[in-house]
Formats: structure tokens, sequence, C-alpha cells
């Protein structure tokens, strides 16, 4: 007899991939915070991604992932990425390489990019969202939702629970997918060349089974990460908007046995006739290979997947390398697929159903976009329903969600439909062969992808949350607002520790008003230093306002000190407390200058700040530059928190404890 059972959560996450597990990671926080809030993460998978898949971080991503506490244990185990070489056809039509380029732009990180598994950087989330939401958050498999039903009237009262969710749980001979008959690990059951209709077919309860258990989840807010043949985004109704291409390429991750010289180089290469081939350098002597295979899709036509095997993919990469010898030692996994770009124009339905990575955007794998968008949707949507669902912020910034990351979608599907065609086109013979692709137009494109690749080049639209109209840029050239924050080096003033300041900016769901101090040893300066002290320690402040009474008044808007000054030129209690230096704690208070082991960085000017003069920076909780303003303009600072934050029934009030820096006589 079949089960019944019917509970409420506050978050429901279907799907446990890469956009999954971040949603379910930046929660976490608020969960610890809040133990009365469900989360909860369900997959219709009975386990996580052992091979394959998505391999490549970013250097955006992997800003995020150092504050969320995970950069450090992942970097540990990835290949570094270092060099693009770039190989073409001579005159005889043999590949040669033709340059060497960085694989990421200099200057535009303090990382670059590397390349980990999936199953591995799942596992260290996985590990993460125990620990940070004290085991209150587990993935729970095999499930999958069958219905959902949204009751759009009452979308906008914050106590209801509008969506609700039919799931079933799943066999465990269910929930394991097809191999398709072939020896080695692929993924050709998730691949693009399969149908919805296929893929539905594999969760499927087998026939003459008897169904398990039904629950019914009366949720607040659902989050589609699904995949790209999404469940979710099918019950809205979200179509996904785009074109194929007919070219198919193969992928290998393998143990190569090969006399090409540029073997543990990620490679763009272009063969005269056969076809293209991308090389990423991965862990363990793996390497995986992008690799255009002859065959081409038929519009309209079903392609068979079991025509695709590893023996194929090789034999289309030995004619490419040659005349370079090119063997398998060990095959790990392969997969193929279908070269195309799709976007939906919709992100979520009344702000209580959203979906993000696959399931609103798919694009080709080769620019490795693909897990670090979807872990970036999560990133921007995470703080924003964590806020709300606790309390803190009005629902109205959910909106912003769709507001900004679906036009970076767009230009993302953009940016892959140029970039793909390039790689698959067949080299041009000449200048008089337009048919073919000029090797100078791709190196170009490559070049120029490379930033915008990276996500450091993310700059979001005017929104509730990002406020470029009232902003006084010119104060702080480089920290543009709706761009990240850049990390530079300072020094902590307490004890002169050289660190890089985006360690200090944790995701902790916190905003940060950072305090460009100035020449703090000017009287005229600390004059204006004073001022924006008192302020913040006055009741009408946003300090005093928003954070809850009896809570640390850092707890919900934090304010860190950088002054321009040497450290030993001022004293840290000479700035004003208890507002910028708060009692028994001194990573609040930070100076731009040099420690005993490293240079004057000149973060001040790597900033765009003025050294003498200063300047305000509101940062949000996903480290996105949300305001510019001076030291006087606190109205703006108000009008800015006064349309995100809702301010609590127990206010902290003013501060009225007295300085306690000041020495007795």
């Amino acid at each position: 007899m079949t089960k019944y059972s019917e509970s409420y959560c506050d978050v429901l996450i279907v799907g446990a991939g890469p956009a999954g597990l971040m949603a379910a990671r930046v929660l976490a926080q608020y969960v610890r915070e809040n133990p009365d809030l469900k989360v909860r993460i369900i997959d219709k998978r009975s386990t996580k991604v052992y091979n394959g898949q998505a391999d490549g971080l970013q250097c955006r991503t992997i800003e995020c992932l150092k504050n969320l506490g995970l950069a450090d244990k992942i970097l540990e185990e990835a290949n570094d990425m270092s060099t693009i070489a770039l190989y073409n056809p001579d005159e005889q039509g043999m590949i040669r390489r033709t340059d060497r380029i960085p694989d990421t732009l200099p200057g535009i990180s303090r990382y670059h990019q590397v390349v980990l598994h999936q199953g591995r950087i799942e596992r260290h989330i996985l590990d993460s969202i125990n620990e940070v939401s004290d085991t209150r958050i587990k993935v729970e498999r095999p499930i999958i939702p069958e219905k959902m039903v949204i009751d759009s009237s009452k979308a906008d009262d914050p106590d209801a629970y509008p969506v609700t969710m039919t799931l079933r749980y799943m066999g465990e001979d269910e929930s394991t997918p097809l191999q398709f008959g072939h020896k080695t690990e692929n993924g050709l059951f998730r691949s693009n060349l399969q149908t919805q209709e296929e893929e539905d077919s594999q969760y499927r309860l087998p026939e003459g089974k008897e169904a398990g258990e039904i629950e019914t989840v009366h949720c607040k807010y659902v989050i589609g990460c699904d995949g790209g043949h999404s469940w979710v985004r099918r019950q809205l109704g979200f179509e996904m908007v785009g074109e194929q291409t007919d070219y198919i390429w193969g992928v290998l991750d393998a143990v190569p046995a090969s006399n090409f010289p540029d073997i543990r180089s990620r490679c763009a290469i272009h063969s005269a006739e056969s076809g293209s081939i991308m090389i990423i350098p991965r862990e363990n002597n793996l390497v995986r290979f992008y690799v255009q295979l002859q065959d081409r899709a038929e519009k309209g036509q079903r392609v068979d997947r079991t025509k695709f095997t590893p023996e194929v993919v090789i034999a289309n990469a030995k004619k490419i390398f040659y005349p370079y010898t090119f063997d398998v030692q060990q095959l790990d996994w392969f997969t193929a697929y279908h070269i195309g770009q799709r976007v939906t124009e919709k992100f979520s339905r009344d702000e209580r159903v959203f979906i993000a990575g696959d399931a609103c955007h798919t694009h080709s794998p080769k620019a490795g976009q693909g897990m670090n968008t979807s872990m970036m949707d999560s990133y921007n949507l995470g703080w924003k329903l964590g806020l709300v669902i606790n309390g803190r912020a009005k629902r109205d910034i959910l909106k912003t969600y769709e507001q900004e990351r679906q036009p970076f979608a767009q230009a993302l599907i953009d940016f892959d439909h140029q970039f793909s065609r390039l790689f698959s086109g067949r080299p041009a013979k000449d200048v008089a062969d337009e048919m073919g692709v000029s090797m100078d137009v791709f190196k170009e494109a490559f070049v120029k992808g490379n930033e915008f690749a990276s996500g450091t080049a993310i700059n979001y639209n005017e929104t509730v949350v990002t406020d470029k109209k009232g902003s006084k840029q010119d104060r702080a050239t480089n920290c543009v607002v709706g761009t990240r924050f850049k990390s530079h080096p300072v020094v902590r003033h307490s004890e002169g520790l050289w660190m890089h300041f985006g360690d200090r900016l944790v995701t902790d769901g916190r905003f940060r008003i950072i305090l460009f101090a100035g020449k703090a040893t000017d009287p005229t300066q600390m004059a204006r230093i004073q001022k924006f002290g008192a302020y913040l320690d006055s009741a009408d402040s946003v300090i005093s306002r928003f954070t809850p009474k009896g809570a640390d008044r850092n707890s919900r808007i934090d304010v860190i000190t950088i002054h321009s000054c040497h450290r030993d030129e001022i004293e840290m209690h000479d700035f004003p407390a208890p507002s910028l230096h708060p009692k028994w704690q001194y990573d609040y208070i930070y100076a731009d200058c040099e420690s005993w082991h490293h240079p004057h960085p000149k973060s001040y000017q790597a900033w765009g700040v003025d050294p003498v003069k200063g300047a305000v920076v509101v940062v949000r909780p996903d480290g996105y530059t949300a305001l510019v303003t001076d030291l006087e303009d606190t109205a703006e600072i108000d009008r800015y928190f006064n349309g995100i934050l809702i301010e609590p029934k127990m206010k902290a009030g003013a501060q009225t404890e007295g300085d306690w820096t000041k020495v007795s006589a």
C-alpha cells in the first residue's frame, strides 16, 4: 500500500548539481542563524557525480568559493591552467603551434582558472553544507517531483506557502541512469543528444512496480536546479529560446599516450580538414579532450547516441592530431553533445518559483561556463532569498534575480554562439577563402572572451540592490557600481598583518559599509571621519534601525575602515569608537601601507579612491558594489537600505555606550 505524508518547508531545491548545492550552501548560513527555517534539497539520482561532467572553475567562481570557505580545499586538489597554446594548419596542412597566450588575463583577479572534476567540487560543497547548517540540510535521494501547483493569489503573503509540490520516493533500481551499453562510464544519459522523453523514461517507475511513498510538500519557495531538461521549467511553461548548430562533439577524460608537445596545456587546435580539438589538462594526469566529430545532426532528426563510442571519438582525435601520435592509455569517461545555445526569458514565477543553471540557459561547454554560471545564478539568488525568508528584507529584492541574471545569460549565449562557431569552423586557407574561419579573428575572439569567461566582467544594471543613479562614481572610479568589489592587499592595523581585503568579506548575509577614511592624520579629514562615526551611532542610522535589539551591531551591516596612513602615524584608538572600532574586536580597521614583508600595495590607487578625502562604498552580501558616495552623504546610504531591509520590531537603537578606548587620567 502506498504511503502518503505531508510537510511544510521554507525553500525546496530540486536538483543537487552545482546550482542546487550552491543554493543550499548559501542558504545554510541563514539556517544556522535561524534553526526554525526549513530548507530541503532533493535529487532523482541515488548518488552524486563521480566521473566526468563539468570541471573548470573560473576566477570569479573561485573568489566566491573563497568567501564561502571552500576555495583553499578545492585549489589543493585542482590543476592550474596558466597557458593556452593555439595550433593551426601550416602551408602543408599540418597542425603547428602559432601562438601562446595566458589562460587568465593578468591582473583581473588574484586567482586564475583551474580544473577539478565536478564530483570532487560537489563533495566539498556538500561537506560545507553539513557543517554550516549543523547537518540540518542534507541531500535527499532518490526523490522525483511529480506535480507542482502555484497559488498566485498568496504570492505576496510573507507567511503563506503558495507552492504545493508532490514528491515520489524512488527505488534504487529506477534512480540509476543507463550507460547505453558502453563499458566506459559515460555522460550520454544526460547529454543534450538525448530527448526529454528519453530522460523521463530513465527515472520513471518500471512497469509493474509499486510506487514508493508520496509526499505533499507545502513550500514558501521552490528553486528548480534540475538541468537542461528541467521538470520545474516545464511546469512553469517557460520556453527555451535559441538555436542549435549541426556540429556534434565528443568528450574524453583520459590519460593520453602522445608526443604532442602541449598535452599538459590548454590548447585550441584547428586542423585543415578533420575538425578541431580543445585540450584541458586535469588533475591526476587526466586530460579532457573536446573532439569535433565528422557526423552532423540533421535538423529535426533524432541523433542515434549508440554510434558515438569512445573508439569513434579517439579515431577522430587521431586524425586531428596528425602528424603527432595520439592514443589513450586509460579512459575514465566520455560523452557526446550537440552544440546549441538556448535561454529562457523568465527566471521566476511570482518570485515564488525560480529556475537556475542549465534549467534556464544551455550552451557549449568549451568556454568553461556551465558549472560556473550555474553556481553564480544560485549565489545571486541565495542571499536575497535568505534575507527574505528570515524576515530581514523586502520581497521586492527577489525580482532582481531575474533582472540581473537573465541579461547575463543572454550575453553568455551570444558569446558562446560566436565562439563555438569559430571553433567548429574550417580554417580559412587564405584571405580569399570566405567560407573558412580566419585564425586571426578566432584568436581575437578568444582573447576578448577571456575576461567575459572569467566572470569578472559582470556589470549589473540599476535595481533596488544596485544604486547606480544615486552613486558618485568618481569618488571610487575602480569600484564600479554593479561590478564585483575587487580584492586588493591591505594591512590589518592592530598587528600589521598583510592580507587580501577580499578575505574579510566572507559570505555570511551581511552588507558591508566600507569607509575609505583617507588621510586620517589630517585634522580636517578626521573631523569628517568623526562625523560619519557619530551618524553610525545615532538612533537614525541604518545600523541602529536595522539591527535587532540585543544583536551585535555589525550583525546586519558590517562597517569596515581602510585608511591611507602608515600604521605608525596613527593609533587604532584614534578612530571613533565604538562605531568604527567595536569593543575588543580588532578586524575592523585596515591600512593601505607597506608591511614588514610586503611593499606598499597602493590599494587606494587600485580602487580609484582619493587617498586624502576617501569615500564610502556599500558592498552587497554577494560581493558586488552597490553604492559609492561621500562621507557626508548619509542620506543616500539611508535611502539605499530603506529600499531593501525591514526594520525589526525591537531595534538596537542609538549606541549609548561611551568611547571605551580613551585612557583614564
